[in-house]
């Protein structure tokens, strides 16, 4: 049976051998799942050391790093996962990694 075909009222009750390979319910769906909330690290933004090379938004792969008008302007803290990864392909020193319990929301 295709996922298209299945009738997912009862998915609460399924087991592993109910469940479809590669389901995605609809297209675009994943901007509305928060999933940064199980992040234990955060990446925190130096705007003024930030020369906007843009090597962050290349490899992050939650899409986190906000750009607009060819310049970086944050993180999007509801899907970033910590990961680190913008902060290691940082060359200046425009991003830190600090534990989540030590952020302060703005």
């Amino acid at each position: 049976m295709k996922p298209h075909e299945m009738d997912y009222a009862q998915v609460d009750a399924w087991n592993y051998k109910d469940m479809p390979e590669g389901l995605a319910c609809e297209a675009g769906s994943s901007a509305r799942y928060v999933t940064g909330g199980w992040r234990a690290m955060r990446p925190v933004w130096n705007e003024g050391a930030c020369k906007n090379c843009m090597l962050c938004w290349i490899a992050c792969p939650d899409v986190s790093i906000l750009v607009e008008d060819g310049r970086m302007t944050g993180i999007d803290y509801d899907h970033c996962k910590g990961c680190g990864i913008c902060i290691h392909e940082c060359a200046f020193g425009a991003l830190e990694l600090i534990r989540e319990d030590q952020a302060k929301e703005a």
